[in-house]
């Protein structure tokens, strides 16, 4: 009964919203027609009077004379002109020989005392016709209209109602239980018991009143976008049973100043009329970005964050109104807005580990018509770094391609397609050189070859493929066992050694004066590893501990941070000097293992992708290679 009341309650708000976006859209275009009405009559009736007065139209009869400027003093000089009359820049009259003649003249005291002691009659005509008075009164009447039309919008927001500026952007609603409960949300656990405590109090508020307690006010949910924190909104309010009063930050945001004021009011009211319930604002950062004293272009921005402070500032502690915000970027909000009493508790949702991407895939497997074959856990295995968006797009990808494929169901090859179309890019039909190909070949075994060489240190080898994918012309692919959260710092040589093993089978094979641009991304990510080792980790003993580049906001990395010209020019020499280590020990290895390293580069070239079993079968000889179609 109480559910179906708060239903009624809803509906009725919206149909209310709704006649007044009606209303308000019925009066402004009206408003905008007697503007365009008046508008046409101004341009039709004057063009009509130029028409009337042109000399040169039909009903005017006689020809009319065209005089240039020059063509007026001409005249002047051979006392040809009879009469002059004067209006504005025009002069129009007639000439000795009774032709009648139209000119543009500048206003001249001196030109025309001339011109009348010539003998001709000069008259002056300062009166003004309606068309001129049109179009100084015009414009100022429609600017009047306008600001009459935006006053009338605030006094009518400002008057206690919803306001109707601001249902010109009405606000996104969802009534009722909303279908999402925690069930549908998955990779995230220990998130989801930091919020079970909001739909406990949703659902039982009075075991928390009589405790005194206050429940967190507002819930800022922070993390990598595709992490599922608008999903997790959605599953508290489905799991608590009560409204879901959704809006983003930009809609806050207008051309009209006081817009975003209004809205915050509005939706506000709307809440309150119906608690308990939850208020989501996504991309909360869009109207709390943190305030400058140096700001004068974001005072409207600034308004609405202050009317945001004051609204969530007024909930008292058991009107049942829970506010989550999420966003990317919780470092650029105003203190004012995370202090206790606004969002007094941040959850921060970070990329699911390997057990919560293999949740996260059953969840979205469920749903969709997968081979029994396909083996959910090496997928999750080799999506290190995706979010739960990323695998749901993953899935779609490989059911697409499946369905191109004419296959009742998903298998292995299409979630393998998906994965490298996700990571690498699209296929590319590019007509390489036979020489590029075999260079590519080579390149790839030599990954390959020192991969297994380190298959102690480093994760697993998956597969190698010389086929062009995005910018890159091959790839080696690694298949982690588990989630590392740090590395050893043999385990750091040995991916540095895997790195610079391209480039160093180009030169062991086909000469230093043949090696190629395409070991680019190889060396950016040996140098990348190399740096973070040397100057964050602290793994160099010649540079020491004290950290030199700071983590800086946004996950980025300032340039030798804390670091004195001299420890600058060691870092940068330690650097080389790791990297051609690297280079050195994959260059032995690929020397020692020649023979071998040429069968897989021949082998690559044959079938253009290699498996893991297919590269331990060649180079550690378990057994034979098969054919493979």
């Amino acid at each position: 009964m109480q559910k179906q009341k708060i239903k009624e309650k809803i509906d009725k708000s919206i149909e209310q919203t709704k006649e007044a976006v009606t209303k308000k859209r019925r009066d402004g275009s009206l408003g905008y027609l007697i503007v365009f009405l008046i508008m046409l009559a101004f341009i039709v009736g004057r063009a009509f009077y130029q028409r009337a007065d042109n000399p040169q139209s039909a009903e005017a009869g006689a020809p009319v004379v065209e005089l240039s400027f020059s063509g007026i003093l001409d005249a002047t000089e051979n006392k040809q002109i009879s009469t002059m009359e004067i209006q504005g820049n025009t002069a129009t009259g007639t000439l000795s020989d009774g032709a009648k003649y139209k000119a543009t003249i500048a206003y001249d005291p001196e030109l025309l005392s001339k011109i009348a002691a010539s003998g001709a009659a000069v008259k002056i005509d300062n009166s003004k016709s309606w068309t001129d008075h049109l179009g100084t009164w015009v414009p100022i009447l429609m600017g009047i209209l306008f600001i009459w039309w935006i006053f009338r919008g605030i006094r009518g927001a400002g008057a206690g109602g919803l306001g109707r500026i601001s249902q010109y952007n009405p606000t996104k609603i969802t009534t009722g239980k909303t279908k999402t409960t925690f069930a549908d949300v998955a990779g995230i656990e220990s998130e989801k018991k930091e919020v079970m405590e909001i739909v406990d109090f949703l659902k039982n508020p009075k075991k928390f009143q009589d405790l005194g307690a206050r429940v967190p006010r507002g819930i800022l949910l922070s993390g990598e976008p595709g992490t599922g924190k608008t999903l997790l909104a959605r599953a508290i309010a489905g799991e608590a049973n009560v409204p879901f009063f959704a809006t983003s930050g930009s809609d806050f945001s207008g051309i009209i100043v006081g817009l975003g004021v209004a809205k915050i009011k509005e939706i506000f009211e709307m809440a309150k009329r119906n608690a308990p319930c939850i208020l989501f604002i996504d991309e909360i950062d869009a109207i709390g970005q943190r305030r400058s004293q140096h700001s004068f272009n974001d005072q409207d921005r600034e308004q609405t964050l202050n009317q945001l402070l004051i609204e969530m500032d007024g909930f008292q502690n058991d009107n049942g109104i829970i506010v989550i915000g999420a966003t990317n970027r919780p470092d650029m909000l105003d203190t004012a807005l995370l202090r206790p009493g606004r969002f007094d508790r941040q959850v921060y949702i970070e990329l699911p580990d390997l057990a919560g991407r293999r949740e996260i895939l059953n969840l979205y497997a469920k749903k969709m018509k997968i081979a029994k074959a396909v083996n959910l856990q090496d997928i999750a295995r080799g999506t290190t770094g995706f979010s739960g968006a990323d695998l749901e797009n993953l899935l779609n990808e490989a059911a697409l391609h499946a369905a191109g494929a004419n296959r009742k169901e998903i298998a292995k090859e299409d979630l393998e397609e998906a994965r490298d179309k996700t990571l690498m890019g699209p296929r590319k039909n590019r007509k390489m050189r036979a020489e590029d190909i075999r260079l590519t070949a080579y390149h790839e075994a030599g990954h390959a070859f020192v991969s297994v060489h380190y298959r102690d240190l480093t994760d697993p080898i998956h597969k190698a493929t010389i086929i062009p994918r995005g910018r890159s012309l091959g790839m080696v692919q690694h298949l982690p066992i588990d989630d590392k959260v740090s590395l050893t710092v043999a385990e750091v040589r040995a991916k540095l050694a895997i790195l610079m093993a391209g480039r160093a089978a180009e030169e062991i094979f086909f000469g230093a004066d043949k090696i190629t641009t395409g070991a680019e991304g190889d060396i950016a990510a040996a140098t990348r590893l190399t740096r973070y080792a040397i100057t964050v980790a602290g793994l160099s003993r010649k540079i020491g501990l004290p950290a030199i580049n700071q983590v800086m906001a946004f996950g980025m990395r300032a340039a030798l941070e804390n670091a004195s010209e001299k420890t600058a020019e060691a870092v940068d020499a330690e650097v080389k000097s790791w990297m051609n280590a690297a280079h050195d020990d994959a260059s032995k290895i690929l020397s020692r293992g020649r023979r071998v390293v040429k069968r897989l580069a021949d082998e690559l070239l044959k079938r253009e992708t290699l498996t893991r079993e297919e590269i331990e079968e060649i180079v550690l000889g378990k057994k034979k290679v098969g054919s493979r179609r």
